[in-house]
C-alpha cells in the first residue's frame, strides 16, 4: 500500500529538547510503512516550561500516544492520570497512551536497556552494576535492573536539591526488590573509583556527551576503568561518545545506546498500535552501521 498521511492518521510523537538528533521518527514511521498503519510520528521541541500546554494541546487534537526524552521524562508526571506500576516505582514516563481520555504514563526504557544488554551478549544477572544519574532513564533503568535480579546498584548523582528526594527512590526500589542500592556524590572521585573497580558494568545515563556537546565524560579520570568492566552508554548520537573512546582505551567491553532506544521504542510502539514493531527490518536500515 502507499504510505501516505490521510485524514484518518493516527498522530503518535516524541517530546523533549533537543530533538533534532532522534531517529525515532525515522524508526517509527519505517514501522507503520512496512505493517501498513496509518500512524504518522512527528518529533516536537518542547522545553519543560511548555510542556503543560503541549502536552494538553495534543490530548485536544486527539493524539493517540507520545514518547518523552531528556528532560522531560520527570516533569510530564503532574500532567498524567495514571502511571503503570513501574513507572510509579521509577517515578518516570517515556511513554504516554491516551485510553478513554486518559493520560497513562509507562516506562519502557528499563525494559528497552535490560533488553540492549541482552542483545549485546552480557549477563548481568547476579552482578553489580554502577550507574552514573539519577533522572528519568537512570531511575528506570534502576527500577528494572532490579527488577530483573541485578544484585546491587550504585547510583551516583551530583549533591543538590533532589539528592533527599533521589535517596528515598533508592530506599524504596531496594525495599521493593530486595536489591542493594546506594546512592552516592558522583564528585567523589574515590567512591566513583571503588564502586567501578568491583562492578560488573558501569551505565551511563546522563546527558554528559551527548551531541552537540559531546566533547565531554562523566569519569574525571579513564583508569577507573578496568579490563574485565563492560562499559554502556545510554547515548546513541554520537554512537561513539568519549566515554565509550576512553572504554576501548582501556580494554573494556562496550555498546552505545542504540539498541536501548530500538527496544523501548518497539515496547512503545505495541502499547500505541497493538502490533509488533518489526524490529529486524529497522535494525538492518538504522542500526547496522
Amino acid at each position: 500500500m502507499d504510505y501516505e498521511i490521510t485524514g484518518k492518521t493516527k498522530l503518535t510523537a516524541l517530546l523533549g529538547s533537543p530533538v533534532s538528533h532522534s531517529i525515532s521518527p525515522q524508526m517509527h514511521n519505517e514501522s507503520f510503512r512496512l505493517l501498513g498503519l496509518d500512524y504518522v510520528y512527528l518529533a516536537f521541541d518542547v522545553k519543560p516550561e511548555c510542556l503543560k500546554d503541549a502536552v494538553y494541546g495534543l490530548k485536544a487534537a486527539g493524539i493517540c500516544g507520545f514518547n518523552l526524552t531528556m528532560p522531560l521524562k520527570v516533569h510530564i508526571l503532574p500532567y498524567l492520570d495514571e502511571l503503570t506500576p513501574a513507572a510509579r516505582l521509577a517515578g518516570a514516563v517515556n511513554t504516554v497512551i491516551v485510553k478513554g481520555g486518559k493520560l497513562i504514563g509507562h516506562t519502557t526504557d528499563g525494559v528497552g536497556y535490560m533488553r540492549s544488554v541482552s542483545d549485546a551478549g552480557y549477563d548481568i544477572i547476579g552482578k553489580k552494576m554502577t550507574l552514573l544519574g539519577a533522572g528519568g532513564a537512570a531511575s528506570a533503568i534502576c527500577v528494572q535492573a532490579a527488577l530483573d535480579g541485578v544484585s546491587s546498584i550504585d547510583m551516583f548523582k551530583r549533591k543538590n536539591g533532589s539528592w533527599e528526594k533521589a535517596a528515598g527512590f533508592c530506599q524504596h526500589v531496594a525495599a521493593e526488590t530486595g536489591c542493594r542500592i546506594r546512592l552516592l556524590d558522583i564528585d567523589n572521585a574515590g567512591l566513583l573509583a571503588d564502586s567501578i573497580s568491583d562492578s560488573a558494568i558501569l551505565t551511563n545515563a546522563t546527558s554528559v556527551g551527548m551531541a552537540p556537546d559531546n566533547a565531554d565524560s562523566p569519569l574525571p579520570d579513564p583508569t577507573m576503568l578496568h579490563k574485565g568492566l563492560i562499559v554502556s552508554d545510554i547515548i546513541y548520537n554520537p554512537r561513539e561518545t568519549l566515554l565509550i573512546r576512553q572504554a576501548k582505551g582501556q580494554g573494556c567491553a562496550c555498546f552505545n545506546g542504540m539498541y536501548m532506544l530500538l527496544y523501548q521504542g518497539a515496547a512503545a510502539f505495541s502499547l500505541w498500535t497493538g502490533q509488533e514493531m518489526p524490529t529486524e527490518a529497522i535494525k538492518r536500515k538504522y542500526f547496522s552501521s
